[in-house]
C-alpha cells in the first residue's frame, strides 16, 4: 500500500466581509441577495447559482419555453442572455423586440418557470457576431466605440434605455427575475467607461441587486462596482491552427486558486497583464463564474473538438477550486439570424481575427443548435444535482490543496485532488481526465484529511484505483439529520425527503425517509463508513457490514436501482442511502411531479412542467420508459397509448406502449434517406489567409463551381422533432432548400444534424428537397481539425443520411 495523500484543512479563517460592496437587494425582498468576501447569500443562506447562456436571438420563439425548462431540468437556476444590439437594431432607429427577439416574452418566461435572469446588454458582448454586437451604423459614428465619447456614448444611452423599457416591472422590486446585469464583455483597460455605462444603465431604469463584468484577462474594474466575474474552456477556437493545446486550457484541469485565465479572447487584446489586481479582487470578492466552457465553436482556422468528459471534468474541477457560483457559456447552441443587409457572424470580413459559421452557432453545448441533448448535459446535470442541495454547504466551505501538488502543467504523474471544507466536514474532490493528454491509472490510493475541529479522516478503508479519465466528489463526514455518513467512495448526487425503501421496513410506516441518492464511480467498489454511534440497525441488499471501531463500514455493494442500504438511526429516525451505477445516475431527473419532488430516471430528456401539472419525456425509443422515486399515488396518463407498471428495484418504472401513432407521429421503418450526388467535387480551391495571416472562409462562388452537390429527398410524413444526421467529410458544408440557404457547418470530425422543423419554416423541403454543396479541403491548408492526419487532404463525401425523432411525450397525474 503506498502512502496516502495527505492534507490539512486550517482552523476556521475570520468571518468574511459584508456589506462592503454597494450592491443592494430591492428593500422588503424576502430572498434578499447580498455579496460577501466569499460567497453569495439568497434569504439570508449561503447561495450557489448555476448559470447557464442562452440567446434567444439564435432560437425561434416558438421553442423558448420548452428550451428553458430543458435548462432548468439540468440544474440550471439563472438564465444568462446576451442582448446583442446588431440583432435588434441593424438598421438604425429600426428598433425590434418583435417575434424571436422579443425580451420581455423570453424574461416573463423565465419567470414563470422560477428562472433568474442575466441579461449581459453590452453595448459590445463579442458572442461571435458581427462588430461584436455593435450596429454598422454605430461604428460609422465614432473613431472610438468602447470609450467615453459623447458620439458613442449617445447611441447607447438609447440602447439602454430601450432595454430598460422592455424589462420594465421585471426587476426584484417588482418580483420580476431579473438578479443581475452584465455591462459591456472582455473591457480589460477602462475602468471609468465601465463605470460610466453602469450609470447610464442605472439612469435609464436597469437595476438589479447585482451589477457584474467579465474579469479575465488582467482586467482593470472600477473599484467596488462590478462583481468580476470569471471563466475557463476546455479549448479554444480563437488561437493560432499549428499552436496545439494551448496552456491556458490545460491548467483548469488541475486544481489551483488561480481565478484569471488569460487566455480567454486574447486574440483581441493583448495577453500581457494590463494592470489590474488579482488578488485585491481576490480579497473582496467572491470566486464567481460566468463562462466556463459548455462546449466550443468552431472557426474556419481551428476547429476543436469537446467531449462530455472535458466538459465535466473542467466543470467539477472549478467547485474543488472554490468556485461559489458555476456559470456556462453556452449551455444551449443556437442559429444566428438573417441579417436585412449581411450575415451576422464574425469574420475576418468586419476585421475580426476569425472566420465563423454564417448560421450555426450550436457551440457542441450540452443543449445543441435545435435543443438536442448531448452527453455533457448529462455530466454537468449530476454536478448539479449535487449543488441545489448541498451548495449552501459547500459555498462557505474554503478549497484546500494538499501537501503535494503537480509541479507544474505538464506533471501528469502527481494525483490532481483537492477538499472543500469546513471544521468539521467536507467534500473531496479528484480530476484524473483532461483532454489530449491522457492521465495514468493511480493504484492503491488513500487519502488523509486533518480537520482542525475534529480527529483526522483516513480513508477509503481498502484502497482504490482512481482510473484514468476519473473525476469526482466524494462527501466527508455528511450529516444527513440523524445518520453521520464518515465517508462514501461514491458522489452525492442528491436527497429525497419522504421517500421510501425497499420491501423490509422496520420502522413506522409514517415516519419521514430520507434518501441519500448517490453514483457509483465506474471501476471502483463503493465503500459507505458510518458514525457506528448514529445507528440503531443497517438492512443492506447485499455486501458485507463491517464494525471498526466507531464506524461501520458497507462494503461490496452492487450498484443500481435495488442497492439501497436502510438505516435506522439512533434517536428514531430513518435514512436510507442508495447507490445508482454509474450509467444510471447519468439518467436521472430531479423535480416536481405529480405533487410531491420526486427522483426520474429517463431514457432521455425529462421536463417538470408546473403549470401544466406534467412531465414531459423526450424519447428516441418507440417505447419510452422511466422509472420514479417514490412512486405516485396512481400510475401516470399518457395522452396516447397505455403505460404499463413495473418494479424497478426500489423504483417503479412507467413504459408506454402501443404510442406509435400517437403525439410523436406515425413510425417509418426506414432510418436512412436516399443520397443522389448531382454534382461531383472539382479540385479543391486554394486556401485564402484574412487577419493575423489566418485561414479563411471559402468565397460564396466555390459553393457553385467546386463544391460536391447532393440532393436529399424529405419525406411529409417525417414527425414532427426530426433530425437528420448527415454524416460527411469535407472542409465546409451548406445546406439550402432551393436557392435559400438554410444551415452550414465547419467540418471537425461531427456528424452534422439539421431539424426538418427549421426546414419546414424556410420553404418545402418535401416537394423540393435539401441541396447539400460540400466543399473539398486541399492538401496543406492552414486548417486544424482534429482527426486529419496532418496537412492531409480530406474529401468532400456524404456517406449517409439518417432520421431521428425525439419524440416529446406528457404525462400527467393518474
Amino acid at each position: 500500500m503506498t502512502a496516502p495523500h495527505q492534507l490539512r484543512l486550517p482552523a476556521e479563517p475570520p468571518p468574511p466581509l459584508r456589506g462592503h460592496l454597494p450592491f443592494a437587494d430591492v428593500p422588503g425582498a424576502s430572498d434578499p441577495i447580498e455579496v460577501t468576501s466569499r460567497w453569495l447569500t439568497r434569504g439570508g443562506r449561503p447561495w450557489f447559482p448555476v448559470s447557464g447562456e442562452f440567446h434567444f436571438t439564435r432560437c425561434p420563439a416558438g421553442q423558448w419555453e420548452e428550451e428553458l425548462l430543458k435548462m432548468k431540468a439540468g440544474g440550471v437556476t439563472v438564465v444568462a442572455a446576451y442582448v446583442i444590439w446588431i440583432h435588434h437594431e441593424e438598421t438604425e432607429g429600426d428598433l425590434r423586440f418583435d417575434g424571436d427577439r422579443d425580451l420581455r416574452r423570453f424574461a416573463e418566461l423565465c419567470a414563470r418557470h422560477g428562472l433568474d435572469l442575466i441579461p449581459r446588454i453590452g453595448p459590445w458582448v463579442h458572442a461571435e457576431v458581427r462588430n461584436g454586437g455593435l450596429p454598422d451604423w454605430v461604428l460609422a459614428r465614432t473613431d472610438a466605440p468602447r470609450t467615453d465619447d459623447p458620439a458613442y456614448l449617445a447611441p447607447v444611452s438609447r440602447w439602454y434605455a430601450a432595454l430598460a423599457e422592455q424589462l420594465r416591472g421585471l426587476d426584484r422590486g417588482h418580483g420580476g427575475p431579473v438578479v443581475a446585469v452584465q455591462i459591456e464583455n472582455e473591457l480589460y483597460d477602462q475602468p471609468d467607461h465601465l463605470l460610466t455605462l453602469k450609470r447610464t444603465a442605472q439612469e435609464a431604469g436597469l437595476a438589479a441587486p447585482l451589477w457584474t463584468s467579465t474579469a479575465w484577462g488582467g482586467v482593470q474594474l472600477p473599484p467596488d462596482e462590478l462583481l468580476p466575474l470569471y471563466g475557463g474552456y476546455p479549448e479554444t477556437f480563437w488561437t493560432e491552427a499549428d499552436g496545439g493545446w494551448p496552456d491556458t486550457c490545460r491548467k483548469h484541469f488541475f486544481f489551483t486558486h488561480q481565478r484569471d485565465d488569460e487566455g480567454i479572447g486574447a486574440d483581441l487584446r493583448p495577453t500581457t497583464v494590463r494592470g489590474g489586481d488579482p488578488q485585491a479582487l481576490a480579497d473582496r470578492f467572491p470566486w464567481a463564474t460566468c463562462e466556463l466552457g459548455g462546449g466550443m465553436a468552431v472557426a474556419y482556422h481551428r476547429r476543436p473538438r469537446v467531449d462530455a468528459a472535458d466538459i465535466g471534468a473542467l466543470a467539477l474541477t472549478k467547485i474543488g477550486c472554490g468556485s461559489v457560483w458555476q456559470g456556462y457559456y453556452m449551455f444551449h447552441g443556437g442559429t444566428n439570424p438573417r441579417g436585412r443587409t449581411s450575415f451576422l457572424q464574425e469574420s475576418h470580413a468586419t476585421g475580426y481575427p476569425n472566420d465563423l459559421p454564417l448560421l450555426t452557432y450550436d457551440f457542441q453545448a450540452p443543449l445543441g443548435e435545435y435543443g438536442q441533448y448531448r452527453p455533457s448535459y448529462d455530466e454537468l446535470r449530476l454536478q448539479h444535482l449535487l449543488l441545489a442541495d448541498f451548495g449552501q454547504l459547500i459555498a462557505p466551505m474554503r478549497s484546500v490543496l494538499p501537501e503535494r501538488l503537480p509541479t507544474g502543467q505538464d506533471d501528469r504523474e502527481t494525483l490532481r485532488w483537492a477538499v472543500r471544507g469546513d471544521g468539521r466536514s467536507g467534500f473531496l474532490f479528484v480530476n484524473n481526465h483532461q483532454p489530449h493528454e491522457p492521465l495514468p491509472d493511480h493504484t492503491d490510493v488513500s487519502f488523509t484529511v486533518d480537520f482542525p475541529d475534529a480527529p483526522p479522516l483516513t480513508l477509503p478503508a481498502t484502497p482504490v484505483t482512481v482510473r484514468r479519465g476519473a473525476y469526482f466528489c466524494w462527501p466527508l463526514r455528511l450529516d444527513l439529520g440523524g445518520l453521520r455518513l464518515e465517508w462514501a467512495t461514491a458522489q452525492v448526487v442528491c436527497v429525497l425527503d419522504g421517500a421510501g425503501g425497499g420491501a423490509e421496513d422496520s420502522g413506522d410506516a409514517d415516519a419521514v425517509r430520507r434518501v441519500l441518492v448517490l453514483a457509483a464511480i465506474d471501476g471502483m467498489t463503493p465503500e459507505l463508513a458510518l458514525d457506528a454511534r448514529s445507528v440503531k440497525a443497517v438492512r443492506a441488499p447485499s455486501g458485507d457490514l463491517t464494525t471498526v471501531g466507531d464506524r461501520l463500514l458497507v462494503t461490496g455493494l452492487r450498484p443500481g436501482t435495488d442497492a439501497l442500504v436502510e438505516v435506522d438511526t439512533a434517536d428514531g429516525r430513518r435514512v436510507d442511502l442508495l447507490v445508482l451505477d454509474a450509467a444510471t445516475a447519468r439518467t436521472a431527473y430531479r423535480g416536481p411531479a405529480w405533487g410531491a419532488d420526486r427522483l426520474v430516471l429517463g431514457d432521455g430528456g425529462v421536463v417538470f412542467d408546473t403549470h401544466r401539472d406534467e412531465v414531459r419525456l423526450h424519447s428516441r425509443s418507440p417505447e419510452p420508459s422511466f422509472a420514479v422515486l417514490p412512486a405516485p399515488p396512481a400510475t401516470p396518463v399518457a395522452a396516447a397509448g397505455t403505460v404499463k407498471e413495473t418494479a424497478d428495484g426500489v423504483f417503479t418504472r412507467y413504459t408506454l406502449v402501443g404510442a406509435a401513432e400517437g403525439p410523436g407521429g406515425t413510425e417509418r421503418a426506414e432510418r436512412t434517406l436516399p443520397v443522389a450526388l448531382v454534382r461531383a467535387p472539382g479540385e479543391a480551391p486554394p486556401t485564402a489567409t484574412g487577419v493575423l495571416g489566418r485561414a479563411g472562409a471559402p468565397a460564396d462562388e466555390h459553393y457553385d463551381t467546386v463544391a460536391a452537390e447532393y440532393h436529399v429527398p424529405v419525406p411529409d410524413d417525417l414527425p414532427p422533432g426530426s433530425l437528420l444526421r448527415v454524416h460527411w467529410t469535407g472542409d465546409t458544408g451548406r445546406a439550402y432548400v432551393g436557392d435559400r440557404l438554410v444551415a452550414d457547418q465547419f467540418y471537425s470530425g461531427r456528424v452534422w444534424d439539421l431539424a426538418v422543423d427549421r426546414l419546414r419554416t424556410e420553404g418545402d423541403p418535401g416537394t423540393e428537397g435539401l441541396r447539400l454543396k460540400i466543399l473539398p479541403l486541399p492538401a496543406g491548408a492552414p486548417v486544424h481539425i482534429p482527426e486529419r492526419t496532418g496537412d492531409a487532404p480530406l474529401p468532400a463525401r456524404i456517406d449517409r443520411v439518417e432520421w431521428l425523432t425525439v419524440h416529446t411525450l406528457p404525462f400527467r397525474a393518474g
